[in-house]
């Protein structure tokens, strides 16, 4: 769910500064010099909108003088020169008036790439700036410089440098939070923050894609302080973003979450020729609605379905009130780096609703968890996954639930894809359970992924919200044959999809499992 638009950052309402804190900070900004800048002198080109966030930002401070703003989540789309505003921030904490004796500003991000991005910017500020080119010392070969008198330093630091604990920053600029594939850095510099007395953390970033990684639990919990969910004082969202039902399309909702078009900046003939293009491109279409107006990309370039339509399938499922129905099984087995999932699905009504158990092995679970960017050792701990012992998953223990689920319920098929599950289809046929097969080439899977996708629009996949699932649906990239056929694939090479790959062949034997046929004789195609 996205905010309104903060009005305030563009219109005529009063901004507290009872001490003139805020007046101080623009006033140095506005004295430093940007080598790029087309203004006399290479001034500092400070937008109306802008001055009036770093007012927000330094103004509103408490009865004994300290800011009340702890930390300023900026959420703005490229090109509206967030990078430069964070840099001048940073030199506001190392040579103007928010610098402290020993001070250390730093700016965060994902790769040394990126962290030269804002420290260049800064640096080139400094150098064109003669009052701090005097006193600054430039050490641009380690990514950073001080201000030697005074003992107040600004660092650049990334994810792949290595471990950056010991850090006592009283001012730190996160820079694209969405490109950040572990949550290290973040936790090292939050963690560093409340050591010193007044500190400012100010993250400033694009959308990202995904829901399971730190940035969005950043932006998602500004969210919630902006609509008044959560009373955090200390929290300033300023978030610029689009509704994903939005017109990607209309011009108005550019200008809202651009504050910057009213300033010339990013260009809008540049943007028009960008959305010309993206009307034919569908990747080019997700990267514009991204990158350009803070569409929160939930899924891949190439998404089975929006995963706000997904979403309306968040309904309870009622286990108790299905005890006795008839049930039909999907599972997709994996051995090291996949999960393994169990799909049960129901019919309810002219839809399905479906209980979801996912299994991966236990060893090396918080490698798992970095390496794929999501929180496995939070979901094991809530239930939503069950570790297995070792360093492959043990299918005993999914052996034992299909079991369980046979004795609760009225199973009448259990769909697996032969590959790697022979020894367990034997076990269970062994055990007298209906186990047939169900192969993922075009001619079997294209037919189930059919029928859930009617599901999934109509709102007819009742899933109760399960986290893991819905992630695997967001990681799908599908592939269009030229009948139209589609398939299910992975987004990245490191995203799990097993759960919707899981979902698809349960939902296809229910969808026919009332009527006796198969899913593929309706399609002229060889039954499993």
């Amino acid at each position: 769910m996205t905010t309104p638009t903060p009005t305030w950052v563009c219109d005529d309402s009063a901004i507290p500064d009872p001490l003139g804190y805020g007046e101080r900070a623009v006033k140095f900004i506005k004295a430093l010099k940007h080598p790029k800048s087309t203004a006399p002198g290479r001034a500092f080109q400070l937008a109306r909108w802008q001055e009036r966030i770093v007012r927000r930002i330094y103004g509103d401070v408490d009865a004994n003088g300290k800011r009340r703003v702890r930390h300023a989540v900026i959420l703005l789309p490229r090109g509206n020169r967030k990078t430069s505003l964070g840099a001048a921030l940073g030199l506001l904490h190392t040579f103007g008036p928010e610098k402290v004796p020993l001070g250390e500003a730093v700016v965060g991000a994902s790769d040394q790439k990126q962290a030269s991005i804002a420290f260049d910017e800064a640096i080139g500020i400094v150098e064109a700036t003669k009052g701090l080119a005097r006193v600054a010392k430039l050490r641009p070969s380690i990514k950073t410089f001080s201000y030697p008198t005074k003992g107040a330093k600004f660092e650049a630091l990334s994810s792949d440098a290595g471990t950056q604990h010991g850090r006592t920053p009283n001012f730190a600029l996160v820079d694209e939070l969405h490109a950040h594939k572990s949550r290290d850095l973040w936790d090292v510099i939050r963690t560093g923050l409340v050591k010193v007395p007044n500190s400012l953390m100010l993250t400033i970033t694009t959308a990202g894609r995904g829901t399971e990684n730190v940035a969005y639990e950043a932006i998602d919990y500004a969210r919630k302080v902006a609509r008044g969910e959560i009373d955090d004082l200390a929290t300033l969202p300023i978030l610029f973003e689009a509704d994903p039902e939005e017109d990607w399309r209309d011009e108005s909702v550019w200008h809202r979450v651009n504050p910057g078009l009213a300033d010339g900046f990013p260009d809008i003939e540049g943007l028009r020729q960008l959305a010309r293009e993206a009307a034919e491109k569908p990747a080019d279409r997700e990267a514009f609605k991204q990158l350009h107006l803070n569409m929160w990309g939930e899924h891949s370039h190439a998404p089975f379905v929006e995963m706000h339509v997904y979403d309306r399938g968040n309904v309870t499922v009622d286990l108790e009130a299905l005890r006795g129905q008839p049930c039909w099984i999907g599972v997709d087995l994996s051995s090291t780096t996949d999960l393994t999932a169990v799909i049960a699905a129901w019919r309810v009504g002219d839809g399905y609703a479906v209980k979801s158990w996912f299994y991966c092995p236990a060893e090396n679970l918080t490698a798992r968890s970095q390496r794929d960017g999501v929180p496995y050792l939070e979901w094991a701990a809530q239930g939503f996954i069950e570790p297995t012992p070792g360093n492959v998953v043990d299918y005993d223990h999914v052996e034992r639930r299909i079991c369980e689920l046979s004795e609760e319920f009225d199973v009448r098929e259990i769909a697996f894809d032969p590959h790697l599950a022979r020894q367990t289809m034997n076990n269970l046929q062994a055990k007298g359970l209906p186990v047939v097969e169900f192969r993922q080439g075009w001619l079997t899977m294209a037919p189930a992924v059919m029928e859930l996708e009617r599901a999934v629009i109509a709102g007819r996949f009742h899933h109760a919200g399960n986290p893991i699932l819905r992630w695997h649906f967001g990681n799908i990239a599908v592939v269009t044959d030229a009948a139209g056929n589609k398939s299910f694939h992975k987004a990245k090479s490191a995203d799990r999809i097993d759960g919707a790959v899981a979902s698809a062949m349960a939902v296809a034997r229910a969808s026919q499992g009332n009527t006796g046929r198969s899913v593929y004789e309706d399609r002229g195609l060889l039954i499993i």
